[in-house]
């Protein structure tokens, strides 16, 4: 069966990631932005003439799809970031209409002997952090544990002691580092534990992790995610938030407190409660149709909230219809009838708009709707609902 998480984490830039590191003493390339070629040539010259011009945008496989160059001098810098810079950049993660390059990160140039992988996930199924080390550095990490799970090594960390250094140990053994090396390997691993807890992640990750030639362990690549739900706690981490590299009906959702998260289906889903609102996508899947988003209105939605999530449904031009699914609890049911009845008329809804509603006024609020002199579908159930909503597209 199809599961949908909610959407708990926020993205950055390579660059950005980097930046984060550096604080915890993780050590990374020498680099700096661009924003134009003529800031890729002037960073180049700074780093030493040759170095890596990479494309910043929220989204793996980069250098497949050209936007990571090798330049060999300050000029071909700004050669290479030209050709870089406003291109539409398409990698496996992007999708076909894939994203805009705005910023370049130009690296040092290194001489690199080894690519490793070590990143650091939140393994729901032991409520746990999970440190993980291989030695298939440069490749997608499913791909490795699927067809090769014994080259990944797992250590997971008690959260009352944190990461100790005879794991860290254990996992630098495991990338068959050289002994001199190991100094450097403990401390970048525990240092790298440090930056997740305090920094409140839900995934680090860095892809590769290189020795070098003249002997450095560094952060090539960098990948990291944020709870949001911590973002109490960390004011200043909302500032690297790039709205650009984010889905605007999703940026438009979050400024009313929606828990919205587009979809590549036809139905748009209005449902109070997360669990719900998963339960209802699954059962559309099960139903043979393709829900457009998750969207979770909450228990403490307003007429405004609701006015807003009609809006956003409607804004996706691949919404054919619309499934509303509520369990009146703390929003009774009449209520928002009255509300969904209400925004119908304001936004003057087209696409058919099937209603499932349980709970506290349930009667009243189904009288609400057929009063309403509108549309709407009323279904007994889940499955009802969702083979009613999936008929109505198919007709």
């Amino acid at each position: 069966m199809p599961r949908y998480d909610r959407k708990t984490n926020m993205k950055i830039h390579e660059y950005q990631a980097k930046n984060v590191l550096k604080k915890y003493g993780v050590a990374v390339p020498k680099g700096r932005i661009a924003f134009n070629p003529h800031e890729a040539e002037e960073a180049a010259k700074e780093l030493g003439g040759a170095v890596v011009v990479k494309a910043q945008i929220h989204a793996g496989g980069r250098g497949k799809g050209g936007g990571v160059k090798l330049a060999k001098s300050p000029e071909e810098a700004n050669k290479k970031a030209q050709e870089i810079l406003g291109m539409r950049l398409v990698t496996h993660q992007t999708g076909p209409e894939g994203r805009i390059v705005k910023t370049v990160l130009v690296e040092e140039g290194m001489n690199i002997e080894r690519e490793l992988y070590l990143g650091i996930v939140i393994d729901r199924a032991i409520s746990r952090t999970v440190i993980m080390a291989s030695e298939a550095g440069g490749m997608d990490i499913e791909e490795v544990a699927a067809s090769t799970p014994e080259k990944i090594l797992k250590e997971s960390i008690d959260p009352a002691v944190g990461v100790m250094p005879y794991q860290a140990r254990r996992l630098a053994f495991a990338l068959n580092l050289k002994p001199e090396m190991l100094r450097t390997a403990v401390p970048f691993i525990m240092n790298l534990y440090k930056a997740f807890e305090q920094e409140d992640c839900s995934l680090l990750e860095i892809n590769p992790l290189v020795v070098t030639v003249d002997g450095r362990l560094l952060a090539l690549d960098a990948k990291i995610n944020f709870d949001d739900n911590a973002f109490y706690r960390h004011k200043e981490t909302t500032e690297l938030r790039d709205l650009d590299e984010e889905d605007p009906l999703e940026v438009d959702a979050s400024r009313y407190n929606l828990n919205y998260i587009k979809l590549d289906g036809n139905i748009g889903c209005m449902v109070n409660g997360a669990g719900l609102a998963m339960a209802t996508m699954d059962i559309i899947k099960l139903s043979g149709g393709e829900p457009a988003n998750f969207l979770d209105v909450g228990g403490g939605a307003n007429a405004e909230m609701v006015e807003n999530a009609f809006r956003i449904l409607l804004s996706d031009k691949h919404v054919q219809a619309v499934l509303i699914n509520i369990f009146g609890g703390i929003l009774r049911c009449d209520v928002l009838a009255d509300w969904v009845v209400k925004a119908a008329n304001k936004l003057n809804v087209k696409v058919p708009v099937v209603v499932r509603m349980e709970g506290t006024n349930v009667d009243q609020g189904k009288q609400i709707l057929k009063e309403s002199g509108l549309n709407f579908i009323l279904a007994n159930g889940m499955k009802d609902a969702a083979e009613r909503v999936v008929a109505s597209i198919r007709k």
